[in-house]
Formats: structure tokens, C-alpha cells, sequence
């Protein structure tokens, strides 16, 4: 449950900026669409290969 404080004099709109914000820090929508569809083993350790060869490219490219 996210507590968002409110101090004196503070506007509705500020709360609900406040409160978007630590909702998506929490990573909740992120989770919940990961989940939605399941991925097998073999193709998560593909896709962690391909992105780990293309940082090293950028890294390599940066030199």
C-alpha cells in the first residue's frame, strides 16, 4: 500500500503526481505485463545473450 503525505495547504493535483510517481517506481504494471506471458528458460538466456554482445558492442565502440 503506497502512503503518499500530504503536508498543509497542498494541492489534490500534487498528491495524485506524487502518488503516479511511486507507483511506477514500484514497478507494478512492469511486473504484471511481464507476467502476463510465459517465456521459456531457453529464450530468456538467448535474449540476455543478444543484449549482453550488443552493450559490449557499445562499450567496444566507445573506446
Amino acid at each position: 500500500m503506497l502512503i503518499i503525505p500530504l503536508k498543509e495547504g497542498e494541492s489534490i493535483e500534487r498528491a495524485l503526481k506524487k502518488y503516479k510517481k511511486k507507483f511506477e517506481r514500484t514497478g507494478v504494471l512492469r511486473e504484471l505485463r511481464y507476467r502476463q506471458q510465459f517465456t521459456k528458460k531457453s529464450v530468456e538466456r538467448r535474449q540476455e545473450k543478444i543484449k549482453a554482445a550488443y552493450i559490449e558492442k557499445l562499450r567496444r565502440e566507445e573506446m
